[in-house]
């Protein structure tokens, strides 16, 4: 049996058909190729960094796309959390443009896999097509992704419903199993005062309340520009740190190697308009850094850090945040509010409506039972969960 190494070799720079007509389930607009598909593995961090033009003009051409597929999100987060050997990115190109890519790297542990990019830092995973060759770059990525499963498992994460993976469906000859993954919170993308029609009357009267008295407080909201994202994320980071003092937070929220993929991501995407970066100031002090990240449908507010005095001076900071990231997802004809994976209290406040990712596990006949020993695996996760939480929900009993 060949090994996958061997597997992705052959499947380099392999020529596959031109143009045919859309398939039911396309979904997208498609338009004659000037010339065949052809897909390449890239495999060395160099060449992926070469990709960033046209990897940006293959984000703005895929409609679905989130900024977790954006490439300044992906190159950082290699360099911060890649393995040496790891990367598989699959390109389809027709001529010279980039028209589908799969972000892919080789999973780590004992069964062989090839899983997204990104990693738990990242709230969306899924590929790219081009709308204008939908069809022939779903097909030829759905091909080459066939080769590479003979010998491994392919597993896609967190994917939003739509997503542009999808559309390989239509062309996948093999074995396909998806299971629901993170539940997701969204509202509407339109500004504040709209969003405050959603909730009953007398709840979005405190809001409007709580709106009142942090302009009362002269709490100041600035964008920050690419040349001080730098210390702004130091600062967002120190005070988010500070925020959740003495209470449980993300371990990986507070290590270096996070720090500094978001410093070299968010530089590039503010600059680029794909993230904006608030710093809020109070009496010329900045009292909260917050980070919503921008797609062609989305905004999503990734993470904040607020100092935990504007609570003593009754700041409603998730109030505060939430009308800056409303008023950029109503900018530029954006759908979608996202407030990202996770159910908390805090967030059902606002009527959200609950979206749940997908997972969709791919493989051959060949790979068939690696598909099954993850799907167990998967399983008996989700068991041990719901019966945990259960577990921690039942009340104490008296001996």
């Amino acid at each position: 049996m060949s090994t996958e190494h061997d597997t992705l070799a052959r499947a380099n720079r392999v020529p596959l058909p031109g143009r045919a007509a859309p398939r039911p389930g396309d979904g997208l607009r498609t338009e004659a190729d000037p010339a065949p598909c052809t897909t390449e593995w890239i495999t060395e961090p160099g060449a992926f960094a070469l990709l960033a033009p046209a990897w940006r003009r293959l984000t703005a051409a895929c409609p679905s796309a989130t900024p977790f597929q954006s490439h300044a999100w992906l190159s950082s987060w290699w360099q911060s959390y890649g393995a040496p050997g790891a990367l598989r990115v699959l390109v389809v190109r027709s001529g010279d443009r980039l028209v589908a890519a799969a972000p892919l790297m080789r999973a780590p542990g004992p069964l062989p896999a090839l899983v997204l990019m990104g990693g738990e830092i990242s709230d969306f995973g899924d590929v790219l097509v081009d709308a204008a060759h939908a069809g022939p770059a779903a097909r030829a990525l759905a091909a080459a992704l066939r080769r590479a499963a003979r010998t491994a498992l392919v597993d896609l994460r967190e994917l939003r419903p739509g997503a542009a993976t999808e559309l390989l469906l239509a062309h996948w000859r093999g074995l396909v199993v998806r299971r629901p993954d993170s539940p997701c919170l969204e509202l509407p993308a339109r500004p504040l005062a709209e969003l405050l029609t959603r909730l009953p009357a007398s709840r979005a009267q405190r809001f409007r309340a709580k709106l009142r008295k942090i302009d009362a407080l002269g709490i100041e909201a600035t964008p920050v520009p690419a040349e001080d994202v730098p210390a702004a994320i130091r600062t967002l980071l120190a005070l988010h740190r500070r925020q959740w003092q003495g209470r449980k937070v993300t371990p990986e929220h507070l290590r270096p190697r996070f720090r500094d993929h978001l410093v070299r991501s968010v530089t590039t995407m503010v600059r680029t308009g794909d993230a904006q970066l608030t710093a809020y100031r109070l009496d010329g002090e900045t009292v909260a850094v917050d980070l919503t990240l921008l797609s062609q449908r989305l905004a999503g507010g990734y993470l904040y850090g607020a100092d935990p005095a504007l609570r003593e001076r009754k700041a409603d900071v998730a109030t505060m945040l939430l009308r800056t990231a409303s008023a950029l997802a109503a900018e530029d004809g954006r759908e979608t509010l996202s407030l990202l994976r996770g159910t908390e209290p805090y967030k059902s406040h606002w009527r959200p409506d609950t979206v749940v990712n997908q997972r969709l596990l791919l493989a051959t006949r060949r790979t068939a039972p690696l598909l099954w020993l993850r799907t167990a695996h998967a399983t008996a996760r989700t068991q041990a969960a719901t019966w945990l939480h259960a577990h921690r929900a039942k009340p104490p009993t008296r001996d």
